[in-house]
């Protein structure tokens, strides 16, 4: 007869979240400066680049704000100057990209019209 393996299942509540506790002391305190590095990298990433909705975007932009203190003005007015001649190049894509659709829908409403008096 086989043994029933353990799962978190059979832990209460504060059991389980005992161990999970004692897992990350455990796993941060055997990480090298080089692996805690790498992980906070990734973590921060994601957290900061993966955003969704305006809530994430908001809560981003306050920590990157209070990171940067009285700087941020000033890097936020380097980046736009950085960027400046993208964003023309972005406006002109978009432009651009609207307009081919609205030639597809009109081109495709112009052959729903030929194929009606096909049949």
């Amino acid at each position: 007869m086989k043994k029933k393996s353990i799962t978190y299942a059979d832990l209460s509540k504060k059991q389980l979240q005992h161990l999970k506790e004692q897992y990350i002391q455990k796993k941060v305190e055997y990480m090298s400066n080089k692996e805690l590095k790498e992980f906070v990298l990734e973590v921060i990433s994601h957290q900061i680049n993966n955003t969704i909705g305006h809530e994430e975007e908001m809560e981003a932009w306050r920590e990157i704000s209070n990171f940067y203190g009285d700087q941020f003005e000033i890097i936020i007015l380097e980046i736009q100057q950085k960027y400046k001649n993208n964003q023309n190049l972005k406006n002109f894509e978009e432009d651009t990209q609207e307009h081919r659709l609205e030639l597809l829908q009109k081109n495709s409403i112009e052959k729903e019209k030929e194929d009606m008096w096909d049949d």
